[in-house]
């Protein structure tokens, strides 16, 4: 008689059991699939690397300077530029930049704006000026463009000065001087940048710019730049 109430318990609980095994093997399955799917997935920032995407080209050093941006318009020589200081009348002036660059404001001093955008050109005067006024507000405008002016020489077709209304690269600029003659050292090419007292040299492979092989050494020009073909 008490054969059949303990077959009858044993019964019941066979279900409970099944019940927890199917659970147990499902939650099992979610975080296997939960796993799989993460490493799937490039988390945001987890192995993005700037200065590789940066680069461009393998074995570039991410710090060397062969990229020119294009960010708004840079000073040259000749410019003429308004600067003003809010409620400060007797510090708003038209100021012409010089040949060598820079320019002289009060409180500020002599300034080499050359290459610069009016926006930096406005922190480096704020910076000097509030020494003075602290709460000054200066603004810094361009009334007049002299001219963008970029130089070709060597042994190009038509060599020169191009004072031209657009930035350009050192392709673009190479094609307005008529192309290379077929004496030119085409990959010994160089741009010649001047700052202040100092000369940067950019070199300029034209085999390999043009095959896509070297693209970051077709740097845009600054006005004054000169590209030397040997």
């Amino acid at each position: 008689m008490n054969a059949k109430p303990r077959c009858q318990s044993m019964t019941a609980a066979v279900p409970i059991h099944t019940r927890l095994t199917r659970g147990v093997i499902m939650m099992a399955f979610i975080v296997a699939a939960v796993a799989a799917l993460s490493a799937c997935v490039t988390p945001p920032g987890g192995t993005y690397d700037p200065s590789v995407a940066s680069s461009g080209a393998e074995g570039v050093d991410p710090g060397a300077a062969t990229t020119e941006p294009t960010v708004g318009y840079r000073i040259g020589p000749q410019d003429l530029l308004n600067i003003s200081v809010w409620k400060e009348p007797d510090l708003q002036r038209e100021v012409r930049v010089r040949p060598d660059g820079g320019i002289s404001f009060p409180l500020a001093g002599d300034v080499n704006v050359a290459g610069k955008t009016p926006a930096h050109v406005t922190e480096i005067i704020t910076e000097r000026v509030q020494k003075y006024i602290p709460a000054a507000v200066v603004t810094v405008s361009v009334v007049e463009v002299a001219g963008y002016n970029v130089f070709v020489i060597g042994q190009v077709n038509a060599p020169g000065q191009f004072v031209l209304g657009r930035y350009v690269d050192v392709m673009q600029a190479l094609t307005l001087a008529g192309g290379l003659t077929p004496f030119a050292n085409s990959d010994d090419i160089s741009v010649r940048r001047r700052e202040g007292s100092r000369e940067i040299v950019y070199p300029f492979d034209y085999g390999a710019v043009q095959s896509g092989d070297n693209s970051q050494q077709n740097i845009v020009l600054r006005s004054g730049d000169v590209v030397v073909v040997p």
